[in-house]
């Protein structure tokens, strides 16, 4: 009898185990994943930037195509078609 308890409470840890590494982490853990961006800042924002680094997203639902830079205040979405993105860009890579 103890046997089949043990072999039952096992299976039900191994299944909230699975569904727990299953959800979405990345909301639960923003540290240890990059940002998603749902949408990208308009207008110019070229100042707020800070650093020299920047990261690019693919769009994948919810997220859309981005290139992230710093701030002081934390990431900004950009628009990777907006102009003064390809010069900050460009400027960036110059060596």
């Amino acid at each position: 009898m103890s046997l089949k308890i043990l072999s039952i409470t096992l299976l039900l840890l191994f299944v909230c185990v699975c569904c727990h590494s299953s959800k979405g982490t990345r909301r639960r853990h923003p540290g240890r994943i990059p940002p998603c961006c749902p949408a990208v800042t308009k207008g110019n924002k070229r100042g707020d930037v800070v650093g020299e680094t920047y990261r690019e997203q693919a769009a994948t639902p919810p997220c859309v195509k981005a290139i992230i830079f710093n701030t002081e205040y934390g990431p900004l979405c950009a628009d990777p078609n907006a102009q003064w993105v390809k010069d900050l860009i460009a400027s960036m890579t110059r060596v």
